[in-house]
């Protein structure tokens, strides 16, 4: 077992009885030295003498017995004193933790103060798992969730998302039917970087490569097919962006696999205040495609996507999602009859990086021509 190491009250304890001690020695000594001057050189009465002797014999037993008393009775009373004041902590600790915690829930500031990155991960692993029941299930399902927020350069706000298809009646040198896509996006954040590309790839790799740069960088990918260029502005074109309602100035380079939209915010995010972005871009996509795709690049809290397609020539329109909340997601429709066509998918909470929308479409030359088999259908 370790020596139990003292604590300094109690070091100091011991060397103000030690000093004590020793200087009763000491003036005994003193005072039988002088009480042997008197006797050798005055001639003093005895009784005084005596007294003196006895005196000075006083002090030498009393700083003895005082070392030796607290030599043996020492130990036991520390150890009785350690024993009063761990039962005192005992007693408190309840209190002391509950005040701790009670402090930390209350004010993340504090506990900011005090615990490290791998504390607060521990904390919030742990108080997952008393939660849940399942230390590996809540340890992966924190770290996964952690990851993709701290990951994450921005967070989006109010964000809107509208669309719009419109069939082009001209067909392409290759006689690809195709439609005009144009994408809306509006959201509010705090921007991460000074420069906003906007990319249109044909090239897999090089659109793997460049959609871990979001938000800075957002990617269109475009299959190579007939009509279809992806470094065309035919094919891909940012029209507009703007911060708080002030467009930007647009710069476009093109390459032979795609082409890049650039857009400089200057001083519009030194401030690190929130600002409104706004971006709407137009590109396009086979009717025989049957799919578009749309991403949240970014933790979303308050997401709106709507798709219009009156001026197609789409019978039936599909909505699913890749959402992973326990908050409802409204999906609403232009009612049978009304003005236009139109699906719009709202979602009040927060959705998370990867989330997704697909629309898939039915033609109206895909239906059956008979009557009863098209309203089945």
């Amino acid at each position: 077992m370790s020596k139990r190491k003292e604590l300094p009250s109690a070091q100091i304890y011991r060397l103000r009885l030690t000093l004590v001690g020793v200087s009763f020695a000491l003036a005994s000594v003193v005072l039988s030295v002088f009480v042997d001057w008197l006797e050798d050189t005055m001639q003093v009465n005895q009784l005084l003498l005596a007294s003196l002797h006895w005196i000075a014999e006083l002090l030498l037993v009393a700083g003895a017995f005082g070392l030796v008393t607290d030599f043996f009775a020492g130990r036991a009373r520390d150890k009785a004193n350690r024993a009063i004041y761990r039962e005192e902590q005992e007693e408190m600790i309840p209190t002391y933790v509950d005040s701790v915690l009670e402090a930390f829930s209350a004010s993340p500031e504090k506990l900011e103060r005090v615990a490290s990155p791998k504390l607060l991960d521990d904390l919030a692993s742990n108080a997952l798992s008393l939660r849940l029941g399942d230390d590996q299930f809540a340890r992966e399902l924190y770290e996964d969730i952690r990851d993709q927020a701290i990951r994450s350069a921005e967070r989006w706000y109010d964000v809107e998302v509208r669309i719009r298809l419109s069939g082009i009646p001209e067909r392409s040198t290759s006689g690809t039917p195709r439609f005009d896509v144009t994408v809306e996006w509006e959201y509010t954040t705090i921007p991460s970087s000074k420069v906003r590309r906007f990319m249109c790839v044909s090239d897999r790799s090089e659109y793997n490569e460049v959609r871990d740069d979001a938000p800075a960088t957002q990617a269109w990918f475009m299959t190579p097919r007939p009509g279809m260029d992806a470094s065309s502005r035919e094919s891909y074109e940012l029209l507009e962006f703007s911060v708080d309602g002030q467009p930007l100035k647009i710069r476009r380079s093109a390459r032979k696999s795609g082409q890049t939209y650039s857009v400089d915010l200057g001083g519009r995010r030194d401030g690190g205040e929130p600002v409104r972005l706004r971006q709407v871009f137009r590109t396009v996509t086979p009717m025989w495609g049957h799919r578009l795709y749309f991403e949240l690049r970014q933790p979303s809290r308050g997401v709106s996507l709507s798709l219009d397609y009156t001026n197609t020539s789409i019978a039936n329109m599909h909505v699913s999602d890749t959402v992973s909340t326990n908050r409802p997601i409204r999906l609403t429709r232009t009612p049978p009859g009304g003005a236009g066509k139109e699906v719009g998918v709202d979602a009040t909470g927060w959705l998370m990086p990867k989330t997704g929308f697909a629309f898939t479409w039915t033609l109206e030359s895909e239906l059956p021509r008979d009557a009863e088999a098209r309203e089945a259908a």
